[in-house]
């Protein structure tokens, strides 16, 4: 195509060119480009934007990356880029910011770790103590740990490159230690990294690049008011990029105070599946879901199998109702810690597993291979979380089903979340017929034998300082029990003379008669030689570790004149004149008590 050289517009077009680019420069006019020439060129992408990304690209050396990255692409047996790096990799790498769609399994994380670990190797220099170059913001720990172990395969050649991967679940101390001295990438989940910043023990001013994966979830409500307060402390002189797999319109209007003239890049439309899942849905009983779930997981053809519930406890209560019929599953949602998922998805990918049973979040991002089922036991609430859910079959050209169970019942609003998914996907879900011999299989199944009760793991040694309040109960010295489980207070805190004996008598049943009523106990409780009873305060000197100074030589006070004499400690006289004596007696002359009413004589 030739242009004439008045045109306001000058089209550069090399197919030579290594990376393959179309520029559209527009010199003078902010208009469209004439109708005929847009469809000539095949342009999908929006004009303003200076990559017709629709030129096919058949090696990664057509990308120039560092020599480095591209010997970590050989040894991963990568050649070919897909559609979404094909398209985000160039202008990433010419410091654009850049928000990709893309489903999920079509090679996000490439697409921004490349371009990202080509500015590192290009642009070599310290990181900042306590601080990093490129800032990588995920939803999940799963996501931000396999984001950190992918960006350390694509950059195994690269000489003292340091990445650093922080989540919570974890002892923040170790992770503290490990930031101190600076990391070229650090991957972070926004709760952790607020702990940090609020502890100052990372510093985000010298930040270069900033990424957020599966940007739909970062930018949601639950996230977006951690993303400004990180957004705030990071330059913003700096590149961002965006990938996720949808994009609804009210999170694009928010993603426009992150993104900086940014290049949109969609391999697909928003909120489209995979071509390749075939979608399916049953409409049945609530009650009857556990029942099906099962049938299905034991139909020959059913390999690695992924659950999604939508709450924590539901995801639980499947995994046992499971094991009682002898499928093993396990779960990982936010209720369990980092261990648990960590052996959880690893009992998973290795095999030993073959259903995992996952909330939404908890499963965002995961790249599992050889998924080929997945269920919604509970059709999701927000209709976009269909789409990353069923993307997690299907990945990397693969095939995959996925198997929806629809409540008929009024009250679970399934229908309802039904109506919005397919109004989101702008196409029917197709509905199976509920097999005959339903009832046949279900007996079978109620036949099975039950798996064995797990064991339930130890709790974990207490460290640190303090004691818990838990500990008297479970230690080996713990005080014994009066079969009821309350302790016998047979002893006071510190001091034997404050004994707290039981309010019940030797025989259990009724209160002893000479014990001391309840309230009666802080002033006077029996001594332990059945004789008079003790003032709660009259401890040895030995015992109270005081002075005995002007004490007798058995350590006790000497006792006051007027006790045990005929001799009385004469009052001090009150306002009227009168003499009071102890409470509610009537002194020498007639009066009163200390708090009596005075007597008629005032002397």
């Amino acid at each position: 195509m030739h242009l004439d050289a008045n045109s306001p517009y000058r089209l550069t077009l090399s197919l030579m060119e290594p990376r393959r680019r179309a520029y559209i420069d527009d010199r003078n006019r902010s208009d469209m480009l004439p109708g005929p020439m847009l469809r000539s060129l095949h342009a999908v992408a929006h004009y303003r934007q200076p990559y017709l990304t629709d030129l096919p690209m058949k090696s990664f050396s057509e990308l120039e990356l560092a020599e480095p990255l591209a010997r970590a692409l050989a040894d991963l047996g990568h050649t070919t880029p897909t559609p979404i790096q094909a398209q985000a990799i160039p202008p990433a790498m010419d410091g654009k910011d850049v928000m990709g769609i893309a489903q999920t399994g079509t090679g996000k994380t490439a697409g921004f770790a490349l371009p990202t670990l080509h500015h590192i190797f290009t642009d070599d220099r310290e990181p900042p103590k306590r601080g990093a170059r490129v800032l990588i913001l995920a939803p999940t720990r799963e996501l931000a740990s396999q984001i950190g172990e992918s960006v350390r395969d694509y950059g195994r050649h690269m000489p003292n490159l340091s990445v650093s991967i922080v989540y919570g679940g974890v002892p923040i101390a170790r992770q503290m230690k490990r930031l101190s001295g600076g990391n070229d990438v650090l991957v972070a989940t926004p709760g952790r990294l607020i702990d940090l910043l609020d502890r100052k023990a990372i510093r985000l001013d010298e930040v270069e690049v900033l990424i957020l994966d599966e940007a739909d979830q970062m930018l949601d409500m639950g996230f977006i008011h951690a993303l400004k307060k990180i957004v705030n402390v990071i330059p913003k002189d700096r590149q961002t990029l965006f990938f996720s797999a949808t994009l609804a319109p009210k999170i694009k209007q928010l993603s426009k105070q992150f993104l900086d003239d940014p290049v949109h890049v969609s391999v697909t439309p928003a909120n489209r599946t995979a071509d390749k899942v075939t979608q399916i849905m049953y409409k049945l009983s609530r009650g009857s879901k556990q029942e099906r779930l099962a049938v299905e997981l034991l139909q020959p053809g059913v390999g690695r199998s992924l659950v999604f519930c939508r709450t924590k406890h539901g995801a639980d209560r499947v995994v046992k109702k499971l094991a009682q019929v002898g499928i093993p599953a396990v779960a990982i949602h936010g209720n369990k810690n980092q261990n648990q998922r960590t052996r959880a998805l690893e009992a998973f990918k290795s095999g030993s597993v073959n259903t995992l049973v996952a909330t939404d979040v908890a499963a965002r991002g995961i790249d599992i291979p050889d998924i080929t089922h997945v269920f919604n036991f509970e059709l999701p609430n927000v209709a976009e979380q269909y789409v990353h859910r069923i993307g997690r079959t299907a990945r990397a050209n693969a095939e995959g089903i996925a198997i929806s169970f629809v409540a008929t019942e009024k009250d679970t609003d399934e229908l309802n979340y039904l109506r919005d998914i397919e109004k989101l996907l702008k196409e029917k879900i197709p509905e199976g017929k509920n097999p005959t011999n339903m009832a046949e299989e279900v007996t079978k199944l109620r036949a099975r034998k039950a798996l064995p009760a797990p064991e339930k793991p130890k709790p974990d040694p207490r460290k640190g300082r303090g004691k818990s309040k838990k500990k008297g109960r479970n230690s080996r010295d713990a005080k014994p029990t009066d079969g009821r489980g309350n302790r016998a207070q047979t002893e006071g805190r510190s001091n034997p003379s404050r004994a707290m004996p039981s309010d019940r008598g030797p025989s259990g049943d009724k209160p002893a008669k000479d014990m001391p009523s309840r309230e009666g106990r802080s002033r006077k409780a029996p001594s332990r030689d059945g004789g008079k009873p003790k003032m709660s305060g009259t401890a040895s000197s030995q015992e109270r570790g005081r002075k005995t100074e002007g004490r007798s030589a058995d350590g006790k006070r000497p006792a006051p004149k007027h006790v045990g004499s005929g001799e009385s400690r004469k009052p001090a006289p009150n306002k009227f004149g009168g003499r009071g004596g102890a409470k509610g007696k009537g002194g020498p002359r007639g009066g009163s008590g200390g708090r009596g009413k005075p007597s008629g004589n005032r002397g």
